[in-house]
């Protein structure tokens, strides 16, 4: 099973929040960018030789949807001629409401991606001016609902929390507006102050006001309520989905499996060894055209650390990690390795065990970050 991403490293505009490697402004690079992209791709296909079936293509950003849906089909099509895509194999894109019409959503849908993620991130016009989208509330209702018509039956919606000026209220009309538009999958995110950002500064200077730890409680409490009368089931920290629509490529990557990576920033994951591509679109397409490599960070990373990163990501997962695959990959037992550390979380009940799973409790769940850093 082959799992590929695909970065996109442009956007309209730098969101307040966003930390990723992606650039405004750089329109005249899009054909030269998809033309490196596809060779990098048929690169990766090569070094696979026939054993290249492929369980799920990503194609991720920045905002892919900002290139023309001309470039996108082409890049799937391509995609599609140089690996072998299983039957019923994962096609996803991001989006964002603005970025999106009618017509595109089409082209998009029947060129076999199946799995559209939106980037809506509220249905308040205020918290997204102060977030810095582009988009208005009734843009992001209308896209979803182009979606659906355009033949998606996989959509997910990105909402955030934790933003400026939001409240319990708000967050639950947020929630409720996207529940009723029909998706299958939710990620509910929460604002995280990234070194670098304008939303970090805007906190450091006091110029908006933060829901404080109450009110994200509350927020916390709202989530589940909804998710659960609508029959969206929590399987990872920040997602929900309907059964059967979980997302399967973030799942091998929550499990640690591995990942081949193509784009400006991409990150690639495979027998044990991380390598990062160079963050310039700029720079990138000129190395492609010169057939230097585009790698510019590798890692060969030691069974120990490899067996953390399993453990450390799993527990993202409801279900947790299980002792056996780690037992079986790394030729370590979780439970002894963790020690006193173990012992404590366990009887503090943040964690529990029980014969396959080691998982967080409930108590815990919410104290994911910080039982995590004591496992690293």
């Amino acid at each position: 099973m082959i799992y590929l991403y695909l970065h996109i490293p442009f956007c309209v505009s730098k969101c307040s929040y966003c930390s990723f490697n992606s650039y405004p402004g750089r329109e005249l690079l899009y054909k030269d960018y998809v033309d490196a992209l596809k060779k990098e791709i048929a690169s990766i296909a090569g070094v696979l030789g026939k054993n290249n079936r492929l369980t799920s293509l990503f194609i991720g950003g920045g905002t892919p949807t900002v290139l023309s849906s001309g470039l996108l089909v082409d890049l799937v099509q391509y995609t599609k001629t140089v690996f072998n895509f299983e039957c019923g194999a994962e096609v996803s894109i991001e989006a964002n409401p603005g970025t999106v019409n009618q017509e595109s959503l089409e082209e998009l849908s029947s060129c076999g991606v199946n799995r559209i993620s939106l980037g809506v991130q509220s249905f308040d016009d205020g918290e997204l001016v102060k977030a810095g989208r582009r988009h208005t509330a009734k843009e992001a209702e209308n896209a979803v609902r182009m979606a659906v018509e355009s033949g998606f039956s996989n959509i997910n919606i990105d909402l955030m929390s934790g933003l400026p000026g939001q409240t319990g209220a708000s967050w639950r009309k947020s929630l409720e507006k996207a529940v009723s538009l029909g998706p299958q999958h939710l990620s509910l995110y929460e604002l995280m102050f990234e070194p670098g950002t304008l939303m970090t500064r805007f906190k450091r200077e006091n110029k908006f006001s933060f829901p404080d730890e109450d009110e994200l409680e509350k927020i916390d409490g709202i989530t589940g309520q909804i998710c659960a009368e609508n029959e969206f089931s929590q399987y990872e920290i920040s997602n929900y989905a309907r059964f059967g629509f979980e997302c399967r490529h973030n799942i091998n990557y929550w499990l640690n499996g591995d990942y081949f990576a193509a784009g400006a920033g991409s990150v690639s994951y495979f027998n044990g060894r991380r390598e990062k591509r160079i963050d310039s679109p700029e720079e990138y397409i000129a190395r492609i055209r010169r057939n230097r490599t585009v790698v510019e960070e590798s890692e060969n990373l030691s069974r120990e650390k490899s067996f953390r990163e399993t453990v450390i990501m799993g527990l993202r997962m409801k279900r947790g990690v299980s002792l056996s695959v780690v037992r079986e990959r790394y030729g370590i037992e979780a439970l002894s390795y963790y020690g006193e550390t173990l012992k404590k979380l366990l009887a503090l009940e943040l964690l529990e065990v029980d014969k396959e799973y080691l998982r967080l409790t409930e108590k815990g769940w919410p104290l994911a970050n910080s039982i995590m850093a004591e496992l690293v």
